[in-house]
């Protein structure tokens, strides 16, 4: 597409293409609604005098470790499919495409083993044993479902690029702006792991 039709695609007042605009106002959103997710959870997780096991007990931090360099290398296939677009290699892009959405799949899974873990204990820690574990099955599984939604809008992208040949810059869901998604729930998951699991 020329750079004329390519311009058509600008907001007229920032000269940002429109879609990567709109993606940074949602994102805005959502840094605030995790912060007030993860505020909730710093303001309960020290309260006593509730059932146990408090989520601090239930850690398993070798493991979390492992399922979050999983997600931060996500990044890195990430950048590699948005420099491959850049240079028009559609066979690399599809396969970083790809190698992106299976890591988030394990780290998803990464995820669901833990919560499995943390309910079947004994005593077991459920969303309703306490404030704490409320928040904090909140705020991690709030991110799995953002996760989750990065994986989906991957595979779309994967399948178009699959069924039509190539991937467009110019129309459609574009790399870009799934690109700036993917590295906000990477970023969070940062914020997350630090604050939730490393803090005491």
């Amino acid at each position: 597409m020329s750079d004329i039709a390519h311009d058509e695609h600008l907001h007229e007042s920032t000269g940002i293409e429109t879609r990567k605009l709109a993606m940074w106002i949602f994102l805005s959103s959502e840094f605030m609604f995790f912060g007030a997710l993860i505020s909730n959870y710093l303001l309960f997780k020290g309260r006593v005098g509730y059932p146990e096991p408090y989520p601090s007990e239930m850690f398993d931090i070798p493991f979390t470790s492992v399922s979050s360099f999983v997600l931060l290398m996500s990044s890195l296939t990430m950048v590699l499919a948005d420099h491959a677009i850049h240079r028009d290699d559609q066979r690399a892009t599809r396969t970083w495409i790809v190698a992106t959405a299976l890591l988030g799949m394990v780290f998803l899974s990464g995820q669901a083993f833990e919560f499995t873990e943390f309910v079947l204990h004994d005593p077991p820690m459920k969303i309703s044993t306490n404030p704490a574990a409320s928040a904090f099955f909140t705020l991690t599984g709030f991110h799995g479902m953002h996760v989750l939604i990065g994986v989906i809008m991957l595979l779309t992208l994967a399948g178009t690029s699959f069924r039509k040949g190539r991937l467009s810059t110019a129309t459609g869901l574009n790399l870009e702006s799934v690109a700036l998604y993917w590295h906000f729930v990477d970023i969070i998951w940062i914020v997350i792991f630090t604050v939730v699991y490393l803090i005491k």
